[in-house]
Formats: structure tokens, C-alpha cells, sequence
């Protein structure tokens, strides 16, 4: 695939970069067995599970975590039940239509857990696992770009809550329940259609933000061919 010329009468709006911050917050709630858990994850918000999953990944870092979810990481780290991490840490939020199905996901999980041992009901950990939620600070980048091509030279260099907002916040902000780019990318009509297409394949849950953007940029590359200009 060669790079287009886009018709300049193409009714697409400039691209405008935005970054993000969390802010961690405490919903009073925690648990220090397996049954407690499950107990209250029934009752905290919706919105409590999507940082568990999703907002995660904006905290600092300093290694690549070993499980995918903090359920997932809390159960072998405190529990010492790696069965169970295992099972939790396989879970993909992308595949359930709504945080109540990834809910009852994880209810149903432990639930079998619970039943296939007994003494996991009672065993504490030997630390609480805190429940919480988040609070995301959404601000404007400075950058906008009127073109695909325009925005390649930049895209090695997106942080990780620009990367966090356009490519995971989207998902549940748009109605198009896409990443930000390839949205941006069907206001050209076809001239991008192939880009757009393998942008909105790639599955952001299963990586780190640096991950995503090292995609980000190979799936322009391959596009483009290495071009950096029209």
C-alpha cells in the first residue's frame, strides 16, 4: 500500500492530540480473603473494575507486571494462588459488551475457585486488596495535524496518556466504541480505509502503553512504506 494524495475537499477536521493524568481514588472498600472479595465485587461500581483492568496502566511502573489485571496479580502476590491468577489474568475486558458482563465474569470465576477449595474461602492474604477508582485529567497537547502523514514523525514520541486516551478511553467514550485515530481516519472516505481497518484490530488490553505505541507505529510504517510525507 502506497501512500494517497488526499483531495483537499475531504471534510475531515484537524487531528488534535490530547494526554491524560490519573487521579487514584479510594472507594473505602477492601478485602483480605477470597470470599470477601467475591462479596464485594458484587457491590462497588462499575467503575472500580474498569481501573482494576484498564486505568492500571497509567500507574508508574518500574517492570512490565506479570499479570494482566491487579484481581489477577493480588491473588498470586497475597493469596499465593497462582491457579486462580491464572485464570483471572486471562480475561479480556474487550470481550464482554458492557462492566457488567466483565463482572459477573470474575464472580463466576472465583465462585469456582471457591468450590473447587474450600480453604481458599477463609485464607488471608497478607495484604488487603483495596479497591479503587479513578479520576482522569484530560488536557490538550498543544498539537494538532491535518493529515495522516503529519502525524508520523510524532508518533514515536506520544506519551503514555496520550496513548491511554486516543487508543483505550476512546473505546468507551466514542460511539463508535474505536480508537480516536481510525475515527479520525474514516473522515477521509476510502483514502485511509486500510489504515483505519488495522488500527481498530489491534487489541490494546494484552500489552503496556509503551507496547501499543511501538504498533502504533509499525502499523504506520507497513502502511506508508516508510514514507514520511505526501
Amino acid at each position: 500500500m502506497t501512500s494517497q494524495r488526499v483531495d483537499a475537499n475531504v471534510d475531515a477536521q484537524p487531528f488534535t492530540l490530547r494526554d491524560c493524568a490519573l487521579i487514584t481514588i479510594a472507594t473505602g472498600r477492601k478485602a483480605q480473603n477470597l470470599r470477601e472479595l467475591h462479596a464485594e465485587l458484587g457491590r462497588v461500581p462499575a467503575s472500580s473494575i474498569y481501573h482494576h483492568f484498564w486505568e492500571r496502566l497509567l500507574r508508574a511502573q518500574f517492570d512490565e507486571p506479570e499479570y494482566n489485571n491487579d484481581f489477577a496479580s493480588w491473588a498470586y502476590h497475597a493469596l499465593h494462588d497462582k491457579t486462580l491468577a491464572e485464570r483471572l489474568s486471562v480475561i479480556s475486558p474487550t470481550d464482554f459488551a458492557d462492566l457488567e458482563g466483565l463482572r459477573q465474569e470474575l464472580l463466576d470465576l472465583i465462585d469456582e475457585r471457591l468450590d473447587e477449595k474450600e480453604a481458599a474461602s477463609w485464607v488471608q492474604a497478607e495484604q488487603h486488596f483495596y479497591f479503587q477508582r479513578g479520576q482522569m485529567v484530560i488536557f490538550d497537547s498543544g498539537q494538532s495535524f491535518t493529515t495522516p502523514t503529519d502525524l508520523i514523525p510524532y508518533l514515536d514520541s506520544l506519551s503514555n496518556g496520550a496513548i491511554y486516551y486516543h487508543f483505550i478511553d476512546a473505546r468507551s467514550r466514542t460511539e463508535q466504541r474505536s480508537n480516536d485515530f481510525s475515527i479520525w481516519l474514516s473522515d477521509f472516505g476510502d483514502a485511509y480505509r486500510e489504515l483505519a481497518v488495522s488500527l481498530n484490530s489491534l487489541d490494546p488490553y494484552f500489552s503496556s502503553l509503551k507496547g501499543i505505541r511501538q504498533q502504533v507505529v509499525r502499523i504506520f510504517s507497513a502502511y506508508f512504506k516508510g514514507e514520511r510525507h505526501e
